[in-house]
C-alpha cells in the first residue's frame, strides 16, 4: 500500500493519510511510530498493524469523550462504545487504558451518581435503579447508597412546591404519594412528610398501593 500523501486537517493533532487504496486519519504520535511519510510503501502486515492502531487511538479519544460528557461506568462506558461502532476489543482496550491512568473508577462514579441524585430529591429505590441503570457492580452499592441522608427535606420541599400551602383532597394526596414513589421515596417516609404537612391529613386506609 503507497502512501500517496500527508494533508492537514482541522484538528492540529492529527493528519490524514491518502493511500492509493484508503484514507486514514493519523496522528502525529502515530507518524511517528510508523515513520510515515509521502512515497513510502506499507505491506500487508503494517498497513493492517497501522489501520489497528488508528482504530485502537480513536475509541480511547471516544471513551475520553464520553466520559467527560456524564458519570459512566467502566460496563456502561464499553457498552456505549461498541453501539457507537467501536470493535469490542478496543472498547475494552479504551476502558483497561481510563483505568490504569485513573480517569474511570467505579466506586468514584457511584458516589457522584448518588450526589446527583440526592441532590435531584431523588429517594433510596430510585437512586438504586440509577445504580444498575448505569452498570455500577453491585458490590458497590452499599458504600454509595451510604452517602444518602434522610430524605425529610426533600419531601417537604416537593410538598410544599405542589400543594402550595393548599389543603390537597384524598385525590391529589394520591396523585402525590404516586409522583414520590416514582421518585424513589418509601411509604413510610411520605407517611411522615405528609403529616408533617398537616397532622390531621387524612390518608386511605389501604396503602398497599403506595409501597413500591
Amino acid at each position: 500500500m503507497r502512501l500517496e500523501r500527508l494533508e492537514d486537517t482541522q484538528r492540529p493533532e492529527k493528519l490524514k493519510a491518502v493511500f492509493d487504496g484508503e484514507t486514514l486519519t493519523v496522528s502525529a504520535s502515530l507518524c511517528v511510530q510508523f515513520s510515515l511519510c509521502a512515497g513510502m510503501e506499507l505491506d500487508e502486515e503494517a498497513f493492517s498493524a497501522l489501520k489497528a492502531a488508528v482504530a485502537k487511538e480513536a475509541a480511547r479519544e471516544r471513551a475520553v469523550r464520553i466520559l467527560t460528557a456524564s458519570a459512566v461506568s467502566e460496563r456502561e462506558l464499553e457498552k456505549r462504545l461498541v453501539q457507537k461502532g467501536t470493535l469490542p476489543a478496543d472498547a475494552a482496550d479504551a476502558v483497561a487504558w481510563l483505568k490504569e491512568h485513573r480517569f474511570l473508577d467505579d466506586a468514584a462514579t457511584a458516589a457522584q451518581l448518588v450526589d446527583s441524585a440526592v441532590r435531584k430529591g431523588y429517594g433510596r429505590a430510585r437512586v438504586k435503579n440509577i445504580l444498575y441503570e448505569k452498570g455500577i457492580p453491585k458490590d458497590l452499592w452499599d458504600e454509595a447508597l451510604a452517602r444518602i441522608p434522610a430524605m425529610d427535606d426533600a419531601i417537604d420541599r416537593f410538598l410544599a412546591r405542589r400543594w402550595q400551602g393548599k389543603d390537597p383532597d384524598d385525590k391529589e394526596v394520591k396523585r402525590t404519594v404516586d409522583a414520590l414513589i416514582r421518585r424513589g421515596h418509601s411509604w413510610k417516609d411520605i407517611q411522615a412528610g405528609l403529616r408533617r404537612y398537616r397532622a390531621d391529613l387524612e390518608l386511605e386506609e389501604n396503602t398497599e398501593d403506595y409501597i413500591p
